[in-house]
């Protein structure tokens, strides 16, 4: 296989508001060193992360110029020495932290693992890190229990969804909130919770009514509002789990609170638990991705768009008209 010596980047140059420092750019194909392959991306999938580090408000600040897109999916198509199981031609998926939304990416031979058969490159880059997040939360943070009811918040975004997928597979009672009524009947459609719930005028009372008291776990990665009033309707010994704040402002809560109702706040990063114990990470993933080819999950892709349509995927996650994750299909 040919492979060129420039290719076509998202490349962000400058950290601003509205995307502005950030244009498709002819740059040079990077060369895998030792530990390293080179992959032809057929799909990166989008998260509210790569649109936090065009503007420098995530934690992890790659130094500039630098190409987003952490959830990869394609072909091996050069090693830099040592590629150990994996070989040229292997369809495999990465988790590289950066440099997806190119014709080529360097990732991390740790970072890769194969391709299911039965999973298309699209749903294969949307999958990893949306269901790593939720099996973290859920299985390791939460330790859920069959029959526990699951509040999923923000359940028709990538992570949210996951949350709502990998719940029911776990055998838990899921209510899928939203605060849209066409999306919550996609999620109902095809994903078959439950309960769901519009969050537009408040949920607590609904939540305590449905559940009969109150959720066990709380996935919540919107944050804001919506993490105050679930601090008002969590079972007691409750988990309330902290994935992100995809609505901009990070809330507090009394201690008092969490004492009286006995429920515990757990922040989730699922990438660091990973890393903290690598052994419990590798079973993290084994455990999802055995849970997909056995079928049992089924990661869904909103739309997959060229990576010259860049601006419209990542306005389309920001206007928050995504029901699963956005695709970018450089290579498609």
């Amino acid at each position: 296989m040919t492979i060129p010596k420039t290719m076509h980047a998202l490349q962000v140059a400058e950290l601003a508001p509205d995307f502005a420092g950030c244009g498709v750019a002819e740059v040079a194909v990077p060369e895998p060193g030792p530990g390293e392959a080179l992959v032809k991306v057929r799909a990166a999938a989008l998260g509210f992360p790569d649109l936090l580090m065009t503007e420098g408000k995530y934690q992890h600040r790659p130094d500039l110029p630098f190409v987003p897109g952490n959830d990869i999916a394609g072909e091996i198509v050069a090693l830099g020495g040592g590629g150990g199981a994996f070989a040229v031609g292997d369809a495999v998926v990465a988790t590289a932290g950066i440099g997806g939304f190119a014709d080529y990416a360097r990732c991390p031979l740790p970072t890769l693992r194969r391709k299911p058969d039965g999973m298309d490159f699209g749903a294969a880059a949307a999958f990893s890190v949306a269901y790593l997040t939720a099996w973290v939360a859920l299985v390791r943070r939460a330790a859920l229990q069959p029959a526990e009811w699951v509040l999923v918040h923000g359940a028709a975004g990538g992570v949210g969804l996951a949350a709502v997928d990998l719940a029911k597979a776990l055998g838990a009672r899921v209510i899928a909130a939203s605060a849209s009524d066409d999306k919550l009947a996609v999620i109902a459609e095809d994903y078959a919770p439950d309960a769901c719930l519009n969050v537009t005028d408040g949920f607590r009372e609904r939540v305590k009514e449905i559940t009969d008291g109150g959720a066990d776990i709380i996935y919540d990665p919107v944050g804001g509002d919506i993490f105050d009033e679930s601090t008002r309707c969590i079972a007691f010994g409750g988990r309330l789990l902290v994935i992100g704040f995809t609505s901009g402002r990070i809330a507090t809560v009394p201690t008092n609170i969490p004492l009286i109702k006995g429920f515990s706040v757990v922040g989730v990063r699922a990438g660091e638990y990973g890393r903290r114990h690598p052994e419990r990470g590798e079973e993290n993933f084994d455990a999802i991705w055995a849970l997909a080819e056995a079928g049992r999950l089924k990661p869904r892709v909103h739309a997959a768009l060229p990576l010259a349509d860049w601006r419209e995927a990542f306005e389309m996650m920001r206007m928050r008209r995504v029901i699963g994750r956005v695709v970018i299909a450089p290579n498609s």
